[in-house]
């Protein structure tokens, strides 16, 4: 038993980092994709203006895009 024991712990450990950076790679590419802009849009007013009303997700994502397509300066084409 104690031989197994010892894999099973050690396949955990490595299971649990696995899982870890996985988390981190995942938040990375949410991140990176933009799927947590809105939630951090809400949490900012929220936040700063509380009792003013929120956008809706959709109305914020037409306001974002129309915003940077008047104002085209970060992008390479």
């Amino acid at each position: 038993m104690g031989r197994a024991a010892a894999i099973a712990r050690q396949i955990g450990w490595y299971y649990s980092k696995l899982s870890w950076y996985f988390s981190k790679l995942s938040w990375y590419s949410a991140t990176l994709m933009g799927d947590n802009h809105y939630r951090r849009y809400v949490e900012h007013r929220r936040r700063t203006h509380p009792g003013e009303p929120v956008m809706s997700e959709r109305e914020y994502w037409r306001m974002r895009h129309d915003a940077i397509e008047s104002n085209p300066n970060a992008r390479c084409c």
